[in-house]
Formats: C-alpha cells, sequence, structure tokens
C-alpha cells in the first residue's frame, strides 16, 4: 500500500469514526465502498477490528443503557448469518462482492432514511440477527437490519445497546473469519498503523458532535457512502 493510498485510507477512516461515535454507527457503512476503491484488501477485517475498537469506546459511555436481554435471540441468529457470509467470502467472485456490498451499502442508506417500523419479537429478531451476521461478515456491516429494529428506542439507549451488541458479534466474526483463512498478519499490521486515525476520529466527535446538526451530518455521510455505492455498481 502507497503512502498516497494509506493517507486515504486513514481520512475515510477517521471520518467514518468520527460519524460512529456522533450518530450510534456509521463506520463500515461510510468506510466500506469508499475502502473498496482504495485498498480492497481491508474489507471487512482491519473494518471489523476498527468496528470493535469503536464499539469499546462507545459501550463505556452507555453502560448503563445496555439491556442484551431483549436482542439475546439477534445473537443466536447471527451463528447462521456469519456461517453464510463466510460461505459467500469464499464462493462468490471479487466483482459479485462489490456488488453485494454496494447493495448492503444502499440497504442501509434505505434503512437509516425510511425508519421503517417492524414488531419487536422473537422472529424479527432471529432474522435481523442472521442478516446481520451477513452483512457483518461480508463487509463489516452489521448495524442496519438491528437498526431498523431499535430505531424506536431512546437513543442513548439505542447507541448502547448497539455498541454491546457489536462488541459481542464483531468477536465472533473475527472468529469466524479467522478459521475460513480470511485474516492474516498483514491485516493486524496495516490496522495498528491506522489505529491513530480511528481515534483521532472518535476523540474529535467526542469533543464537537454535541455541537453539530445530527441530522447535516448524517446527510452528508449518507450522500457521501451513497455515491460510493452506485460506483461500484456501475
Amino acid at each position: 500500500m502507497t503512502f498516497a493510498t494509506w493517507l486515504g485510507v486513514a481520512c475515510v477512516l477517521t471520518a467514518g469514526a468520527f460519524v460512529q461515535r456522533a450518530t450510534g454507527f456509521g463506520l463500515a457503512v461510510v468506510s466500506a465502498p469508499l475502502l473498496l476503491m482504495l485498498e480492497p484488501r481491508l474489507v471487512p477485517v482491519v473494518l471489523v477490528l476498527f468496528g470493535l475498537t469503536v464499539s469499546l469506546m462507545m459501550v463505556r459511555h452507555y453502560w448503563h443503557e445496555v439491556r442484551l436481554g431483549p436482542i439475546s435471540m439477534a445473537l443466536v441468529g447471527r451463528l447462521p448469518g456469519n456461517a453464510l457470509g463466510a460461505w459467500l467470502l469464499l464462493a462468490a467472485p471479487m466483482v459479485i462482492m462489490e456488488k453485494l456490498i454496494a447493495a448492503i451499502v444502499l440497504f442501509a442508506v434505505l434503512v437509516t432514511l425510511c425508519r421503517f417500523r417492524l414488531p419487536v419479537n422473537r422472529i424479527t429478531l432471529f432474522s435481523a440477527g442472521v442478516l446481520s451476521g451477513i452483512f457483518g461478515t461480508v463487509a463489516s456491516i452489521g448495524g442496519p437490519p438491528m437498526v431498523l429494529l431499535m430505531h424506536g428506542l431512546p437513543p442513548d439507549r439505542m447507541r448502547g445497546n448497539l455498541a454491546a451488541f457489536f462488541i459481542l458479534t464483531s468477536t465472533l466474526t473475527l472468529f469466524t473469519l479467522a478459521v475460513v483463512g480470511q485474516i492474516s498478519a498483514w491485516h493486524f499490521g496495516v490496522a495498528l498503523t491506522l489505529l491513530p486515525a480511528v481515534l483521532f476520529g472518535n476523540a474529535v466527535a467526542n469533543r464537537v458532535a454535541h455541537k453539530v446538526d445530527r441530522r447535516w451530518l448524517q446527510g452528508i455521510s449518507l450522500g457521501l457512502c451513497t455515491t460510493a455505492a452506485l460506483g461500484l455498481l456501475l
């Protein structure tokens, strides 16, 4: 990876970490399509590593809001979802994976904009967990199916529960990726060099995110990732 590519990747990850800390999710949605254009080898492993990192930093702020009991069925659904996602990574050509990831990003944008209301029960939670597992393993974008069910919660409770959910499921995803041979020492080395960019984005968000209109921030980030996703589809 050249320095110019590394710098571009660092900027993308800084922006993604800022959005995730400010809005509750978004690191992978913002970053995945852009990283596929800059350095495809970073998706999904490095994004999963950083999703776990940001979630660990977030959950300490919202620990008192975490209630994992109601979403335990979604955690169960992640098991077959991760397996299906791993199979896709091994079986599908890269060009197909790019289209699939672009479609996942556009689905995430649709969920964020439309805020569909679905009943929250064992069936919908399990289904959301399966989709989250597939999306999370393929593209590290496991949040949208869960947001679809949880957006009716108070904002802090949603952030806390999503962060706790991502900690558990990102760990499971990394284990799954390791089992199928998708993780190497190179991923950890690159992630270590890029970690300051993620920490910087998170730190800036801690200081200024409360002063920024979240709808404005969300509009810019969604527009950016939509443009990148459409670029992958064309």
